[in-house]
């Protein structure tokens, strides 16, 4: 799969609310652009991939709406809608915020999510100028389900 199929297949799979294969988003993230850190910071809105993952379903019931990175020093993770439909930083959950670094993972440095308080990351990769790609990985008991990572996309607001 060369970096175009992939794009088309990511905005293809996003939209299905069922029967996302881990295995293939993993064949779509070995195929994007890496991301600097510098180069997402901004507003953006999240989803899921419904993998079967535990995250899919939590993240719905929190109400999560997405990320903010204002600067790689500050991260907040867990943007989230609250009673009135204002948006707030869910420090609570997420055990604090987090900051951005460039990080390997699977043999590339990306840009990646790290929490303050949980043994947590979010990697990113680029799909093109509005969407990324992301992989929560880490030692906490969320990240991992029957062995997959948690898969979701951020787009820019």
């Amino acid at each position: 799969m060369n970096i175009d199929e992939a794009r088309v297949r990511f905005h293809h799979l996003r939209k299905r609310n069922d029967g996302v294969s881990s295995a293939e988003l993993d064949r779509i993230w070995s195929c994007l652009d890496t991301v600097p850190a510098m180069n997402i910071l901004g507003r953006w809105k999240g989803q899921g991939f419904a993998t079967g993952h535990g995250l899919y379903q939590r993240l719905a019931a929190i109400r999560w709406f997405g990320k903010t990175f204002n600067s790689v020093t500050d991260a907040k993770p867990l943007i989230c809608y609250g009673e009135n439909g204002e948006l707030f930083s869910n420090v609570a959950l997420g055990g604090g915020e987090a900051s951005l670094w460039n990080i390997e993972f699977r043999g590339e440095v990306t840009a990646t999510m790290v929490y303050d308080g949980r043994p947590d990351l979010d990697h990113f990769k680029r799909v093109d100028d509005t969407t990324l790609m992301g992989i929560m990985n880490g030692k906490s008991e969320l990240v991992l389900h029957n062995g997959q990572h948690f898969y979701f996309l951020l787009e820019r607001v």
